[in-house]
C-alpha cells in the first residue's frame, strides 16, 4: 500500500467499510513498527478525539493484522516514549567461564582416552596444567565433575565428539546365507511355509512345503502351530518320508527354521543348512512356485482351524504326496544364453516327467536313495494306480476333507 500513512479520516472510514472481508498479514516486525509510528505521527493521534482515535486504531489493526490488545500496547508505548519499537530482550545470564576452545579441548581429550569417567577426566586436566605446564588447560583444571558433564551434554561438544559408525548387522550363527549348489545331485531340499488364513485373530493351520531342487520330489506337511514343539516332530516325519539321502536344507530367514532346535536336528542328520541371501529373490523360487501351483491350488485360501492339522496332515501323507511324486508330471527347465548373454529358460515337451521318473533317469540313481530303500520297493507304489485314477482318488479325499473342516470351522459372513 502506498501513502497508507497519510490517509484522511474520511478515507480511513471508507477503507474500513470496504475491507471488512479482507485480511492483511504483516511480514517484517521492524517495518510494521515503523509504519505504525508513521501513521500515528501523520494522523496526530494524541490530538484526535475518542472516535477518531478508535478509527485510527482499527485501521492499524486491519492493515498490520495485529490484534487489538497488541495495538493498544504499541500505542501506549508511543504516547509514553514517542516511538514504536521492539523491546530488547534483557534476560539475566550467567557469565561464561568455559569457552568454545575449552569444549573442543574436552572433546579432544575424551576422544584420545576413550571417554573416561568425569573424575578421571578432571584428574587428567589437573595433571596437564600442574605437572606438565599446559597453559590451555588452566580453566578445565578447576572444573567440577558436575559441570564437566554439562559440557559433555552441550550441542557443540556433541558435534565435535560424535562418532559415526555404520549399522552393524547382528550375526546369527545358524545356517549359511548362500544359494545351494546341488551340481545335479538330488537330496537338496527347498523349504517354505504356507499359512492357511486367519479367523478373527485366530491362526489357521500351516503347510510345510519341501521340494527337492533336482527331481522336484515334494513332501507337504501340516501343523497347527509354528512353534518348535509342533514343528520339529513334523520336520522329522517329512524328512523320513523322502526316499532321498538328504544333503541340504534351504529355507528363507523365518524364525520357524532359523533357530537352534532345527539347526541341531539337521546337524544330527548331517544335513547342510543354508538360508536365502538378502535381495536374492531366486534363492527359494522353486518352492515358492510350488506354494501356488500345488498348495494354494488344492487347499485354497480359506481358513482351516488349527484343530484340523492332524486330519490335513493325514491327507497330505496318504493322498497328496503320492500323487505329486508318482503321478503328476513336472516341467524341467533347460537354461541357455541368448546373444546378449541373458539367461533363458525353456521347458521342452520331452523333458516333462514325474519326480519319480526324473529320479530314475539320473545316472547312478540307486545311490541317491536311502539305505533301506530300492527302486524294487518303490516301483509297486508308482504303478499301483494310473495317473488319472490316483488324481480322482486324491480329489475325492480332498473334497471330503474340505467339507469336514468347513463344517466344523466358523463360516465367514456374507455381505450383500
Amino acid at each position: 500500500m502506498q501513502n497508507a500513512d497519510v490517509l484522511t479520516q474520511k478515507q480511513i472510514q471508507e477503507f474500513l467499510k470496504g475491507s471488512r472481508s479482507i485480511e492483511f498479514t504483516a511480514q517484517n516486525r521492524a517495518e510494521v513498527y515503523g509504519f505504525i509510528q508513521q501513521v500515528l505521527v501523520a494522523q496526530e493521534y494524541a490530538m484526535q478525539g475518542k472516535k477518531q482515535r478508535g478509527a485510527i486504531r482499527a485501521y492499524l489493526c486491519k492493515v498490520t493484522g495485529m490484534s487489538l490488545p497488541q495495538m493498544a500496547r504499541l500505542i501506549r508505548q508511543y504516547r509514553q516514549e514517542g516511538v514504536v519499537e521492539a523491546v530488547a530482550y534483557r534476560r539475566r545470564r550467567f557469565a561464561t567461564k568455559y569457552t568454545s576452545r575449552d569444549v573442543a579441548l574436552l572433546a579432544e581429550v575424551d576422544r584420545a582416552h576413550g571417554w573416561l569417567s568425569g573424575p578421571a577426566t578432571v584428574h587428567i586436566f589437573r595433571r596437564a596444567y600442574q605437572q606438565f605446564g599446559q597453559a590451555d588447560h588452566v580453566r578445565l583444571a578447576e572444573i567440577s565433575v558436575a559441570h564437566l558433564y554439562n559440557l559433555r551434554h552441550s550441542a557443540r561438544y556433541r558435534k565435535l565428539a560424535a562418532r559415526w559408525e555404520p549399522t552393524r548387522p547382528s550375526a546369527i550363527a545358524i545356517g549359511e546365507r548362500r544359494k545351494p549348489d546341488p551340481q545335479g545331485r538330488p537330496g537338496f531340499l527347498r523349504v517354505d511355509t504356507v499359512h492357511q488364513g486367519d479367523w478373527e485373530g485366530v491362526k489357521g493351520v500351516y503347510h510345510i512345503n519341501a521340494v527337492d531342487a533336482v527331481t522336484q520330489w515334494q513332501v507337504v506337511g501340516c501343523v497347527g502351530r509354528i512353534s518348535e514343539s509342533f514343528l520339529l516332530p513334523l520336520l522329522e516325519a517329512m524328512l523320513h518320508q523322502s526316499p532321498l539321502r538328504l544333503l541340504g536344507f534351504h529355507s528363507d530367514n523365518g524364525s520357524e527354521y532359523v533357530n537352534y532346535e532345527v539347526a541341531k536336528l539337521l546337524q544330527s542328520l548331517l544335513i547342510d543348512f543354508t538360508r536365502s541371501r538378502a535381495n536374492r529373490t531366486q534363492d527359494n523360487a522353486l518352492v515358492e512356485g510350488k506354494n501356488g501351483a500345488i498348495i494354494r491350488k488344492h487347499m485354497g485360501y480359506g481358513y482351516i482351524g488349527a484343530e484340523h492339522a492332524e486330519r490335513v496332515q493325514n491327507f497330505h501323507t496318504t493322498h497328496l504326496n503320492p500323487y505329486l511324486n508318482f503321478h503328476r508330471p513336472c516341467g524341467f527347465a533347460t537354461v541357455s544364453l541368448d546373444a546378449r548373454g541373458k539367461r533363458q529358460r525353456q521347458y521342452p515337451r520331452e523333458d516333462y516327467a514325474t519326480p519319480y521318473e526324473k529320479l530314475k533317469s539320473l545316472a547312478e540313481a540307486a545311490g541317491y536313495l536311502k539305505e533301506n530303500l530300492s527302486f524294487a520297493r518303490l516301483d509297486p507304489l508308482a504303478s499301483r494306480l494310473s495317473d488319472t485314477e490316483c488324481a480322482k482318488k486324491m480329489s475325492t479325499a480332498r473334497a471330503a476333507l474340505l467339507r469336514i473342516v468347513q463344517t466344523e470351522s466358523p463360516i465367514p459372513p456374507r455381505f450383500h
